[in-house]
């Protein structure tokens, strides 16, 4: 039965085929199999039921009859059945129904008009006439469409054999017709295609028996012409006479080996011919390629239980019903998630965003960023104010002309200016709330196992917020009130009324601390007419005395250096076929900004990197432009003091921001943003166990009870495989590759030509031209041997088995009628003493490593 120590590995692999199987997973592991390809009508059915020992058990018919891959695991059993895995549990002991019902599951996915489909058909055989195999029979190759099958049906079916013999796992049989013109086999090209090298391809060729008259394929078969690296075995099927009169597989295959031992061209190469032989060949090669596989195999399972241990490691001993194990985990949840809450809001080297601010960092960038830019922007309505002043001074003088400012008209507009803050000011409570809410929501995700326990933890905590909204809200509007209680006119820097007149020459003169620190820097786009050079990106680095951009981040080359003095912003509308949002820069003083432009307008891709950027240019002093207001008909007197009193607001409100912008962020962070850390941390259990039943709370949904079962299966099941490949020997002696062959041929459009048999030819007709390369390249050790006019190749994957007595060449075929030596005589071991008579298949073994020798096999036909 072949090698003796790796006997179970076949099985090995249909168990853990079984493993992965009865969870629905493949496990993305690639297990070794054969793969069956070929044209259609090229004997492939034929071949496998001649494996089963079985008739008609696959269908047949002319056109595509396989339409779905069926991976066929062959068992030696004592009992004989067959089943499906699509059938668990029903033992199928007519193979008439076996075809009956590969049919019908054929049907049922791929329609009955020729249609076809890459899912596998999984059927299992198990009978005491065959050896352990597992091989696919894959779709025909076809090239015309017929019935209901698409126009490309060809390439569909060869993207469906390519998804099985482009593994590296698997064997490839290529089986093609002696009839056909073997140098354009569709068989041999495509294991060309994705072995390259020639180490997983076995080639068979069938109808050996429907040659034309005085042509043979013995060239071939002993790999001389058209040679693979592990050569070819020839088979012969049984004819359509023979199907149709319902001819026994054991007289088929007796009648194949008379074939092979009778015919003149084949009886020396008969022992290595047949579908006995090539069952066993077949076996050899998938127990040595499984054996090859295992330890990445093993690797692999062992990186995916690794994978998999610490998420199991909690369902281990799970019991859903058990409510200490729900109390635990309640508790358990719960700190998590305040754990997670505070970690966002405070920032965490945790599995952090790279993409976009959410949590702590955009609450920041709402503080020092939006509110102070809702501020500066809320006073700048210059026109209004000054109206609204000269109004003022005008009903405190009454019917008298003024000849004082009076303070009374100061502490209106202030007052005034005052209230005018506390719509940014809520504005800015809004904000916070809204990211507060996304913020809990992304937070319960992790709870998601259980819908309940997220349902009423968001419930919660929301409800918390919105009531520490409306309290913040209230202490925000108390802030402004306390603002407007007292107007505090002495304060350090407030100018006063002497020094209002001067306030504007003092601010022109003022020197800005530290110029050049960097404000910003960032990428904007120049939008600039198409006739001027059309729109640019640039890498902008703002200061505190100039904005200049560069050609990129490296800052070499800088394209342009603007001062910021008389600079002002205005808003520019978005462009009708523009997605980019747009403001501009330009000067106070009406001269060119950049180049022979008034203004230069940014782009930005969204609204929020506008007002970031406005508020950066706010920090380094450049602010919205003011409208321009028209005093033709302000008396001089009234227009000195609504300037002066116009200085006076300005300078107060500018000491209110500066209050409210370093209180806002403190009051918020106090009543709302720390008091849900500890609302949650010391109170959000409680509310739980008081919104209802804790049963009903850890509650799990349907998703993860199959998640957690198909994890654990799936995790027993890698376990499983492991022990299973644990149990195995692997240490045995395989046969060795092959040496590589001139397979060049396969890729060129070569015609096949067929030899006489020996009897109509001389005997030095089996010697190869000389102009013909040598079949098989590689190393030869020793001396080269003498031309043996009448000698035959042997294909090196044969299997050792007992040669004649020491001293006496190994001969094939009948050495009574002029059997000739399979290897070619040089200095080589002298193998052990064998019995008489028994021929050797084996070349004698390579120096410096053991020979295995075992009793020979009893034939299937025994």
């Amino acid at each position: 039965m072949g090698n003796r120590g790796m006997e179970e590995l076949i099985p090995l692999i249909n168990k853990l085929q079984d493993a992965f199987s009865s969870i629905g997973q493949s496990c993305n592991l690639d297990l070794p199999q054969i793969a069956v390809v070929g044209g259609q009508s090229a004997g492939k059915s034929s071949v496998l039921e001649n494996f089963v020992g079985r008739l008609d058990f696959l269908p047949r018919g002319s056109g595509i009859v396989t339409r779905r891959p069926l991976i066929l695991q062959l068992v030696n059993s004592k009992a004989e059945y067959a089943e499906f895995l699509h059938c668990k549990g029903r033992k199928f002991v007519d193979f008439e129904e076996v075809r009956l019902e590969i049919e019908a599951e054929t049907d049922r996915i791929t329609g009955s008009n020729k249609g076809i489909s890459p899912i596998p058909i999984n059927l299992r055989v198990y009978s005491p006439n065959v050896l352990n195999l597992t091989l696919i029979d894959l779709p025909g190759m076809t090239k015309v469409a017929v019935g209901d099958q698409p126009p490309d049906i060809e390439h569909q079916i060869r993207d469906m054999l390519l998804q099985f013999i482009t593994k590296e796992s698997c064997l490839i049989l290529a089986v093609t017709p002696a009839n056909t013109d073997l140098a354009n086999s569709d068989a041999l090209k495509i294991a060309k295609e994705v072995d390259p090298q020639g180490l997983r391809t076995i080639g068979v060729i069938t109808k050996l028996d429907l040659m034309d008259e005085g042509t043979t394929a013995q060239d071939i078969l002993e790999n001389k012409l058209l040679p693979l690296r592990r050569g070819y075995i020839g088979v012969v099927n049984r004819s359509q006479k023979d199907i149709d009169g319902k001819k026994d597989i054991r007289a088929a295959l007796a009648a194949e080996r008379k074939f092979f031992l009778s015919h003149p061209a084949y009886r020396h190469i008969a022992e290595r011919m047949g579908t006995p032989h090539l069952q066993k060949t077949l076996n050899q090669q998938l127990t040595n390629h499984i054996r090859d596989t295992l330890p990445s195999l093993r690797s692999k399972l062992q990186s995916q239980l690794l994978s998999l241990e610490k998420e199991v490691e909690e369902y281990k001993n799970f019991r859903p019903d058990d409510p200490t194990r729900k109390t635990k985990a309640l508790l358990q949840m719960v700190q998590q998630f305040g754990v997670d809450f505070e970690k966002c809001i405070e920032g965490s080297g945790d599995q952090v965003d790279t993409s976009n601010l959410s949590g702590g960092a955009k609450i920041n960038r709402i503080f020092h960023e939006r509110f102070p830019f809702e501020l500066v922007k809320m006073e700048f309505d210059e026109k209004e104010l000054r109206k609204e002043i000269s109004y003022a001074i005008k009903n405190i003088h009454g019917v008298r002309t003024g000849l004082f400012t009076p303070d009374l008209a100061f502490e209106a507009i202030v007052k005034k200016q005052i209230i005018k803050l506390k719509d940014p000011c809520l504005k800015c409570v809004d904000l916070v709330v809204t990211e507060l809410v996304a913020l809990i929501r992304k937070c319960t995700e992790k709870l998601g196992s259980y819908p309940r326990l997220r349902e009423e933890t968001e419930r919660i905590v929301t409800t918390y917020i919105r009531e520490r909204d409306s309290k913040t809200k209230d202490q925000v509007l108390l802030l402004i009130d306390i603002e407007l209680s007292y107007i505090n006119t002495n304060h350090e820097d407030f100018i006063g009324f002497a020094n209002a007149q001067q306030r504007t020459a003092a601010n022109v003169t003022k020197k800005r601390v530290m110029p050049n620190q960097v404000i910003r820097r960032g990428w904007l786009t120049i939008n600039i007419s198409i006739m001027k050079g059309g729109s640019k990106d640039y890498w902008f680095v703002l200061t505190a005395e100039s904005l200049s951009w560069y050609k990129d981040e490296e800052e070499k080359e800088k394209k342009y250096m603007l001062p910021l003095d008389n600079l002002k912003l205005r808003d520019v509308e978005k462009g009708f076929m523009s997605s980019k949002h747009v403001f501009a820069i330009f000067n106070t003083e009406q001269r060119n900004v950049y180049k022979d432009l008034r203004q230069i307008e940014l782009a930005c891709d969204t609204q929020e990197d506008v007002d970031s950027w406005k508020a950066s240019f706010l920090r380094a002093g450049v602010y919205p432009e003011k409208d321009q207001v028209d005093t033709v008909s302000m008396d001089p007197q009234l227009e000195r003091q609504v300037e002066t009193i116009r200085n006076l607001v300005d300078s107060y409100i500018g000491i209110v921001n500066k209050s409210i912008r370093d209180l806002m962020p403190k009051t918020i962070m106090h009543l709302m943003i720390n008091s849900a850390k500890d609302f949650i941390h010391s109170e959000l259990l409680a509310y739980l166990y008081s919104a209802g039943d804790q049963g009903s709370l850890m509650e799990e949904s349907a998703e993860q009870a199959q998640r957690r079962d198909e994890m654990l299966r799936m995790y027993h099941a890698l376990k499983e495989a492991l022990l299973i490949i644990g149990d195995i020997s692997t240490t045995t002696v395989s046969t060795p590759v092959p040496p590589p062959v001139d397979d060049t041929w396969i890729f060129q459009n070569l015609s096949l030509f067929l030899s006489p048999p020996p009897a109509s030819r001389p005997a030095s007709s089996t010697v190869p031209p000389p102009s013909r390369p040598p079949a098989v390249r590689g190393p030869t050790p020793g001396p080269p041997a003498p031309p043996n006019p009448s000698a035959a190749f042997v294909p090196p994957f044969v299997p050792s088995r007992p040669g004649p007595p020491p001293g006496q060449p190994a001969y094939a075929g009948d050495p009574n009628s002029g059997g000739v030596p399979l290897i070619p005589s040089r200095p080589a071991r002298v193998p052990p003493a064998l019995p008489p008579g028994v021929p050797s298949r084996r070349p004698p073994a390579a120096p410096n490593r053991p020979t295995v020798i075992r009793p020979s096999e009893p034939s299937l036909l025994d």
